[in-house]
Order: C-alpha cells, then sequence, then structure tokens
C-alpha cells in the first residue's frame, strides 16, 4: 500500500530544538504502483491540542515550505503529511516531533557561569562546575539549552546529558554561538538534583592555527551557559533558576588542548561531584556574566553534533623493545582511544598517536606542533577512561607505561565525527578503485568534525575554503552534509570583509596566512550554495547565502584588470602541481591568474543564475554582463592561443569544464592536447588542486574516455591509485606524501588525511556507474554509465530527497546489461552506449545496449 515515509523537518528526523521556526517539510513515498507519483499532498499539525490541515502544492516533496504559522520559542507540535497519488490520498504519515528552540536572545536569561580567567598562554586544564537544585515534583517535561566558550560535558544527577563531543563546536565566535536543547526529562526527579559540567579551553581560548598558532582568540576565559526548563503537571513551565547555585572547582584533566591532547589525573576527580549529597562549601563561587556579554548571536544549531560513530579493534599489538605496545587499526581516523585499565595509584599510561610508521617508528614530524599525546594518571581503581577535550588523528597508537598484560578488550579506536547520515555508495570490479572510493569516505568522515576540515591531525585542521570548494559534489552524495555545510556557510558570510573578501580558510584566524582572498578558495562562498541546490534541490540555501555569493563576485570585479582578467592579486593557484617543489606548492605548470579569470567567470554566471531562480532579473543581468566579459578576456589572453597550454593541463580542463572555450571545434582542440598531455606523461596524474576533480571529466567528455581511465586506473607516482599501492586507508594531501622507499616526504606540509583529492569519486559516481542528478534534487537524472578500463560491471546508490537511486551494469561479453531504480517523484533519462535513450519514471527497469571491447563510445 502506498504511504508517505520518512518526513523532516530540514532535512532532520530529529525536529527537537529545530533552528527554524518554519522548518520546510519534506518526505519520501514508499511502495506507489510502478510509474506512479505524487500529484498532491497536505500536513497536519496538531499543537496546544488543535490541529490543522494545510495544502502543500503539487508534486513537491522535498523542502517544502512550512504551510502554517512559525513556531514560537519551546513550542512543540506534530506534523503527519499525506499525499495523492494515483489518484488517491494515502493514510497519514507517522507524525513527527517538532519543537522550536530559544529564537529571541532575550529567551535566555540565565547567567554565564565563568570559572576563571588565564593569566599565561599554555596548555590550561578544565574546571568542573556544579549547581545543586530542588524540585517539588518530577517534571513531566524537561529541557536543558547549552552552550560555552570553550568546550564542555554536561552532566544531570551524574548522567550524561548527550554523547557529543567538543560541544558546541567551532564557529565564527565573535559572530554566531550554537546552543543545543536536550531533552533530560528522565534525568531528574523530586528532591535534590544536580546540574554538573566540566569545561575545559577548545578552540575558544587554546592554541589554534599554525605557524606558531594562537591563544585566546576569543577571549581569555571559558564559560558556560546553561539554561534548565521544567514543565510539571498543570503545563507550566519555568526557568530553574541556578545562578548563585554554581561552583566550581579544578577539573582532573590537568592540561586539554585540541593539538596537544588531553593530560588526566584521576586523582584530582571528587567523588560524587556531579551528584547531590556532595559538599561543595570549599569550591569556589564562579563569576556570573549576564548572557548578553556572549559577544556572538546565540542561535540553535543547524547541524547535528560530533559524537562517537564506531569502535574499531586494534588490527594487531606488538610489544616494543622499549617497553611500549604498539597498535594498528587498521583505518587512519578522526578520533581517541577508550582504555580500560588497572593500575596502582599514580601510575600513568601515556597514549601516543601517529597516522603511519617511518623507520620503524611513529611517524609524527608531519603533525608538526600537534602532540598528540594523552595521559591519564590512575586513582588506583579500575577504571575505563576516553579524553573528553581532545581529538587526534591516527592509524597507529602507542601504550606507554601500560601495566601487566594487555586484556583483548583494553583498548579501542573510538572514530568521531559529524553525525551525518550516509547518503551515497559506489562499487565496482576493480578493489584498488573501491578502496579509494573507501579511503575517500574515512577522508570525508574525519575531516567532517562540525566544519568541513583540511585535515585532523595536525596544528591546522582548518575550514579551507578551496578543499571543500572542489570537494562539495562528492560530499552532498556521500553524506548529507547539509547541516554542517549550511552551518559553515553563515560563518563564510560573518567573517567576509566589507569589500566581499572570503578569507581562505573559515573560522578565520590571523596566524600569519595571507589575509588576500584565493580563487577556487574564495570560491567557496559560491559554489558550495550551489552544489546544494543541486543536489538536494535547497532553493532557500541559495537565498539565504545571496548577500555572501554577490559581494564574492563584486570583490572579483575589483581585480579585473583592464584586459578583463583577474590579475596582480594573491593566488594560490594550482595548489600541489605534481611538479612543484616541497617548499613551494604554489609553483604550477598553469598560470595562476588563469585559474583565478576562469573561477571568476564560473562563480559570475552562478551568481546569474541563482540570481534567475531567484526572480532578481537586474542582478541576473549584470552579473552574466560581468562573467562574459572576463570569459570574453580569458579567452583572448589563453584560450585563443591553445597551443601555449599544450604543457599546462589543469589549463586545458578547465578550458574544456568551465565553458571557456568559443566552440566544439576548440573544445575539441582542447581535448586532444589534453590528452597528449596525459599521454605524454605516462597517465600519471599533470594536474594540482583544482585540476585534478575535473581532469577525468575534461578527457571524458572531449572523446578520451579510454585517457581518462588510464589516468584513473594508474598505479604509479603521482596517481589516485599511488596512495592505495602503498597501504593508504584515507586520501593524502600530496601524491607523495610517502615516498616509495616508505620515507614521509619531507616537506613541512605533508598530511595523510585530506578528502580534497578524492573529489575524482564525483566521476565515478556520474560517469563510471552512471548515476547523475539532471534537475535539482536529483528530481530527474541521467542515466549514463561509460564503461572502460577493463571494468566488467559497476553499481552506484544515493538516497536522494525522494528516496534510494540505484543503478549497475555487468558486461556479458560485448553486451552490457544495465539495471535501475527509481523512486516516486523522480524520472530518468537513460542513455546506452549503443546510442538507444530513453526517458522513464518511478520504478524498476532494465536495458541491454552492444558495447565494443575498447569500451564506450563517448
Amino acid at each position: 500500500m502506498t504511504r508517505v515515509a520518512g518526513v523532516r523537518a530540514e532535512l532532520r528526523a530529529d525536529a527537537l530544538g529545530v533552528a527554524d521556526p518554519a522548518p520546510r517539510l519534506s518526505w519520501r513515498i514508499d511502495d506507489a504502483p510502478a510509474g506512479a507519483a505524487q500529484t498532491a499532498a497536505e500536513a497536519r499539525m496538531t499543537r496546544g491540542g488543535a490541529a490543522a490541515v494545510a495544502g502543500l502544492g503539487g508534486d513537491a516533496q522535498a523542502l517544502v515550505a512550512w504551510p502554517f504559522a512559525p513556531l514560537a520559542s519551546r513550542e512543540r507540535a506534530t506534523v503527519e503529511v499525506r499525499a495523492l497519488v494515483a489518484g488517491e490520498w494515502t493514510a497519514w504519515s507517522e507524525p513527527l516531533a517538532v519543537e522550536g528552540a530559544l529564537y529571541d536572545e532575550a529567551d535566555w536569561t540565565e547567567p554565564l557561569v565563568v570559572p576563571s580567567t588565564a593569566a599565561a598562554p599554555e596548555t590550561r586544564g578544565s574546571h568542573l562546575l556544579r549547581a545543586a537544585f530542588t524540585l517539588g515534583t518530577a517534571p513531566v517535561s524537561a529541557r536543558l539549552h547549552l552552550t560555552a566558550q570553550g568546550v564542555m560535558v554536561a552532566s544531570l544527577n551524574g548522567e550524561a546529558v548527550s554523547d557529543e563531543h567538543l560541544a558546541p563546536g567551532w564557529t565564527s565566535y565573535r559572530h554566531r554561538v550554537r546552543s543545543r536543547v536536550h531533552d533530560v526529562t528522565a534525568l531528574l526527579h523530586a528532591g535534590e538534583n544536580v546540574l554538573g559540567a566540566e569545561v575545559a579551553d577548545g578552540w575558544f581560548r587554546g592554541n589554534i592555527g599554525f605557524d606558531g598558532g594562537l591563544w585566546d582568540v576569543y577571549g581569555p576565559h571559558v564559560g558556560l551557559l546553561a539554561q534548565l526548563e521544567v514543565t510539571d503537571r498543570a503545563g507550566r513551565t519555568r526557568i530553574v533558576p541556578l545562578g548563585e547555585a554554581w561552583r566550581t572547582a579544578p577539573g582532573p584533566a590537568t592540561a586539554a588542548g585540541l593539538y596537544e591532547g588531553e593530560a588526566y589525573d584521576a586523582r584530582l576527580l571528587p567523588a560524587g561531584w556531579a551528584s547531590s549529597g556532595f559538599d561543595d562549601s570549599a569550591w569556589d563561587r564562579p563569576e556570573l556574566r549576564p548572557p548578553a556579554s556572549i559577544e556572538g548571536r546565540i542561535e540553535p544549531a543547524m547541524n547535528e553534533p560530533a559524537r562517537p560513530i564506531e569502535t574499531l579493534a586494534p588490527r594487531s599489538v606488538e610489544r616494543r623493545p622499549d617497553g611500549r605496545v604498539r597498535l594498528d587499526f587498521g583505518q587512519n581516523i578522526s578520533g581517541v582511544l577508550r582504555i580500560r585499565v588497572d593500575a596502582p595509584r599514580g601510575h600513568a599510561v601515556t597514549l601516543h598517536h601517529a597516522e603511519v610508521l617511518e623507520d620503524d617508528a611513529l611517524g609524527t614530524r608531519p603533525l608538526r606542533r600537534a602532540t598528540s599525546v594523552d595521559t591519564f594518571i590512575s586513582a588506583g581503581v579500575p577504571v575505563t577512561w576516553t579524553p573528553r577535550f581532545t581529538i587526534h588523528g591516527f592509524r597507529y597508537a602507542e601504550l606507554e607505561g601500560w601495566p601487566g598484560e594487555l586484556a583483548a578488550d583494553a583498548v579501542e579506536a573510538v572514530v568521531i565525527h559529524t553525525d551525518m547520515e550516509r547518503r551515497g555508495w559506489f562499487e565496482c570490479s576493480e578493489p584498488l578503485l573501491n578502496r579509494l572510493h573507501e579511503n575517500t569516505v574515512w577522508s570525508m568522515r574525519d575531516n567532517f568534525v562540525d566544519l568541513p576540515t583540511d585535515c585532523p591531525q595536525r596544528d591546522e585542521r582548518m575550514g579551507w575554503t578551496g578543499d571543500i570548494q572542489v570537494f562539495a559534489p562528492a560530499a552532498e552524495f556521500l553524506y548529507g552534509a547539509d547541516g554542517v555545510l549550511a552551518s559553515w556557510l553563515r560563518d563564510v558570510a560573518a567573517e567576509q570583509g566589507e569589500d566581499g573578501w572570503v578569507p581562505n580558510f573559515v573560522p578565520w584566524v590571523e596566524c600569519g596566512f595571507p589575509r588576500s582572498a584565493s580563487a577556487a578558495w574564495g570560491d567557496a562562498a559560491v559554489v558550495v550554495p550551489w552544489v546544494i541546490h543541486e543536489r538536494r534541490g535547497d532553493l532557500g540555501m541559495l537565498a539565504r547565502q545571496w548577500p555572501s555569493m554577490t559581494a564574492w563576485v563584486d570583490h572579483l570585479a575589483l581585480r579585473v584588470g583592464p584586459d578583463d582578467v583577474v590579475e596582480g592579486s594573491m593566488e594560490l593557484g594550482d595548489w600541489l602541481d605534481p611538479v612543484a617543489p616541497p617548499e613551494d606548492p604554489g609553483a604550477a605548470r598553469t598560470d595562476r591568474y588563469l585559474v583565478a579569470s576562469a573561477y571568476a567567470a564560473r562563480s559570475a554566471r552562478i551568481v546569474a543564475d541563482t540570481a534567475a531562480l531567484l526572480g532578481e532579473e537586474d542582478a541576473r543581468e549584470r552579473y552574466a554582463g560581468f562573467a562574459d566579459r572576463v570569459l570574453e578576456g580569458t579567452r583572448r589572453r589563453w584560450i585563443d592561443d591553445l597551443d601555449g597550454l599544450a604543457d599546462a593541463p589543469t589549463g586545458l580542463a578547465l578550458a574544456i569544464e568551465f565553458g571557456l572555450t568559443r566552440d566544439d571545434a576548440q573544445r575539441r582542440r582542447a581535448g586532444d592536447l589534453l590528452a597528449a598531455a596525459v599521454r605524454a606523461g605516462g597517465h600519471r596524474i599533470p594536474t594540482g588542486f583544482v585540476g585534478t576533480p575535473i581532469i577525468c571529466d575534461a578527457l571524458a567528455s572531449t572523446g578520451h574516455l579510454d585517457d581518462a581511465y588510464a589516468l584513473l586506473l594508474q598505479r604509479e607516482l603521482p596517481s589516485w591509485l599511488y596512495p592505495v599501492t602503498m597501504g593508504a586507508t584515507t586520501i593524502w594531501e600530496r601524491w607523495d606524501s610517502m615516498l616509495p622507499d616508505g620515507s614521509i616526504n619531507p616537506g613541512d606540509m605533508t598530511s595523510f588525511n585530506h578528502y580534497a583529492l578524492g573529489a575524482v569519486v564525483d566521476f565515478l559516481h556520474r560517469q563510471v556507474a552512471g548515476l547523475a542528478p539532471a534537475a535539482p534534487g536529483y528530481r530527474h537524472v541521467l542515466i549514463r554509465p561509460r564503461p572502460g578500463g577493463g571494468l566488467t560491471w559497476a553499481r552506484a546508490r544515493h538516497v536522494s530527497p525522494y528516496g534510494p537511486i540505484e543503478v549497475g551494469w555487468r558486461l556479458e561479453g560485448a553486451t552490457m546489461a544495465l539495471d535501475l531504480e527509481l523512486p516516486a517523484g523522480v524520472t530518468g533519462e537513460v542513455r546506452l552506449p549503443d546510442g538507444t535513450a530513453a526517458t522513464v519514471g518511478p520504478g524498476t527497469h532494465a536495458y541491454t545496449s552492444a558495447i565494443t571491447v575498447e569500451g564506450a563510445t563517448p
């Protein structure tokens, strides 16, 4: 029976404390008759005991506008959806509970609790905070609204409020501070209760950045803002006054830094401190500041929290000659160790972390100043301990000072990242490509720790704009990254300069890197919202980011010279071109101003297209005119003499994929030159940061599919598969982060966990498997497999806003068999290698096609 399922508010199944008081609704249609789709829908909302029904228009199922009055702060409601499919109404869906957050700054009345201020830039310890209070009766409902300056772990009556790690995460604190609301009803009882918290520096005042980093970037203190609201049986809600009840004492973490690690002395943890009956008369009174003293606006979190996702047992355990125990977890992760240890009082166990081994030792040089060492000092009783205020990037760990033999379950690695929904999968007949895809998935996971970062291990971990700009299509296929990216884009807009300048990483930290924005990096302000619209059908994202998008293109206009190209500005260009020496990663074969001009034209065109969608006709004409101007200048300077780009593969790829050529003949000529350059290089990667994500598409789209596959399947350095042959489990920053002899690249900038070069998996999804969006939100898809490279089968699956889309093909002699399944609400255009084309609707479909031995024709 046809039914409506998966109702969500702002794409979230958990709508407690929803960030938008008028959240958009999404749902899917399950078990519909073959070929059938929704033609109308209704929503029913119940709040305050009253129900209301509203129409939701016609066939839209994703991010449909909220049809009721906006939620008030704290307001609770349930929403159900039904749809008209094949002339019949479905039953109402399961209800989705939706609850408002605190939307008005005046809703916050409890104080910011500040335990201390720091006097010196050093790795500092944690602070305990407790507030005892009495409830006459157990509440029927209770909500705890939380945020902090620093990072925190909160509890009620000794029970954890949540499993979040490094809450409330990192934002541009001077502009915005995120809060979350927790349902704590089950943790409270009649009588005395205790709200407890441990707070440490985190990003707020800990050391962040590179080239020495900075301390106290956002302030010399840490603080907790906690507001507990309880509702009694009569329906009355009140805020529990905690201000004067707060007490503070030093915490058991004697030193805690994101880069440095956590030192924890269990002897310093007061027994029962977070429960009732504890005597805190000797504890200090913290400073209480009004919530208005927080510099940034407090706003509800729109992204999922970072939390423990899974645990890994060691693949191997080795007792070293120096007494240390080395553990190999078989996978490079972001996370921490969890140890179960029984040691004498005062005994210290030290945990060392590294991504790789070099000369049979932990390869810690690439970590730079991020020492990544945790220490646990025992109180003399068996305990399970996990660091709370740090995170590491590692595959290997060494235990120093482990007491006795290591039990099989004594140590595990805890994988931590933002709790995103998995949406995309790919698999084919080549195991090395499957490992490449899995490596990319892991690098995304490891670098989506609250915001999209460059790496999870060294003294950096910044929200580099260029990395996510090139990776956004892959990210949106693989995971539900919308919340992370939407939150981060708010910071991009907040950090923009008055002239539209976008920092090269966000949040921005003045740690010595040039302030001047760079093309392909700052363009994230335009490209990432556009990709989210393409992949999720999120027009609201474009509307929200419109001022930021236009400001960036207006900034680009300031950089365009009289020849109608970008020139004279600081540009990173085709960063990490394989020919670039370790000490100069920006020394690429392609002119950095060609890169900048190509991106200026592309971003201006995207903004013009966005203006058309938003009904901004004057803006559309203005930005389209600017795009045409820069495009013409770029053609005159570089494209009309394509022979001048013969040794600049990224330049040729940009000409093809960014539409810089004047006509089809010139485009084919660029493709021929690119193929010749790739062949001359032995099908080894000839591109850097900008060219690598698009080179396979550029080859395939100009009649050189075999060269694209040869490049994709190359195993020699530099190539995508070289790291796989070297045992990589994540994507490396450099093609040669590890040299063939097993030594680490001598450069100062060497990471084994950067997702950017893994952007090629989008080619695997769209071209190899043949699953590509052809309309926003995958409402219409292009099914066009491109077999080649000796592959005998491939398949992809993506959970679109309308439900799962599956495509799979296999070769049977000279025939390709194709199977696909489309959910209700999605149509597809099928193109087969033999030229057959068909338009299909929801349901299961199967095709066969003749195919040549060499591979599909372009």
